[in-house]
């Protein structure tokens, strides 16, 4: 159980990594495209892909009719689910981000880190270690360091990104919940089916799609709609069936420190002393999540 603990973790840096090395993409992509054009654009990227996949892998855990129906429709409900949690985040994020900067965008994205804590504890009685709960909070420390580098005050912008952060908390907890019950690959698949045509449908409401525009926009929506997409979120399903969505989160929000590394090592961007002190908080929340509570023997 515990290697598969830890395997769930080394699976969720890994999507932290590419979800971090995304962000230069999904800015390259905004600056040419609407932010729902270039959404539906990676989404349906992202089916297609997670899609034949999907239908190349067979499940094992199918034994019996009443076992393989109770499966689909976890899988069916999980994805729809999942989908509808994914693209809202999505577009109040992207949306949200052109009315306030990306620092403050970043940190309080990565609010979820102590949303999904809290709602676990509360309303789904899944409490979490204190180790836990010291972890969340180191991992708090160092978004604020990492990211708020102008200070902090809300704005209409703020308010968005808020909402996206809590859409994204309703998007762990509900991986959580349907990843040990249905097929992770197809529940990733029917998401990203199901945010592709929420996407579109707001794109031709609100925006003027065109081929060109998706053209001129390719390379970002190839790499975000395949690594950061089909490969990040179907990781993300698969990982949480063996970790404790708290964990999960904190894990997750190492994206932000993987795109300031990115910027520094790719783009030769430097990083200040409060930067570099923000990613160091931030790495020493990782270890500390990974620290074993042991437990009191029943005598």
């Amino acid at each position: 159980m515990r290697q598969r603990q830890l395997l769930g973790s080394l699976i969720l840096l890994i999507v932290a990594v590419i979800w971090g090395t995304a962000f230069a993409f999904q800015r390259m992509g905004t600056g040419v495209i609407g932010p729902m054009t270039f959404t539906a654009s990676r989404m349906t990227l992202s089916a297609v892909a997670v899609g034949f996949v999907s239908f190349l892998i067979k499940d094992p855990e199918m034994t019996d009719a009443a076992g393989s129906s109770a499966r689909r429709r976890d899988t069916l409900t999980g994805g729809v689910l999942c989908g509808l949690f994914l693209v809202s985040a999505t577009l109040f994020q992207q949306i949200g981000i052109a009315y306030t900067t990306a620092g403050k965008a970043g940190f309080i994205t990565a609010l979820y880190i102590l949303l999904v804590p809290i709602i676990s504890t509360v309303f789904l009685r899944k409490p979490s270690s204190w180790i836990v709960w010291i972890a969340v909070l180191l991992g708090l420390a160092g978004m604020y360091l990492l990211c708020m580098t102008e200070g902090f005050s809300l704005a209409r912008g703020d308010a968005l990104v808020c909402v996206c952060a809590m859409l994204f908390t309703g998007h762990i907890l509900c991986c959580d919940r349907y990843a040990g019950r249905g097929n992770p690959v197809r529940i990733s698949a029917i998401q990203f089916v199901t945010a592709s045509v929420v996407s579109w449908t707001l794109a031709f409401i609100f925006e003027t799609p065109s081929v060109e525009a998706i053209r001129s926009a390719l390379v970002p929506i190839l790499y975000c709609g395949l690594a950061s997409g089909g490969i990040g979120y179907t990781l993300q399903i698969v990982a949480q069936r063996f970790t404790n969505p708290t964990v999960a989160s904190l894990l997750m929000s190492f994206e932000s420190v993987f795109a300031v590394l990115g910027g520094a090592v790719l783009l030769h961007e430097r990083m200040s002393t409060r930067e570099l002190l923000g990613c160091m908080v931030m790495f020493i929340a990782i270890i500390v999540v990974q620290v074993p509570v042991p437990h009191k023997s029943q005598d």
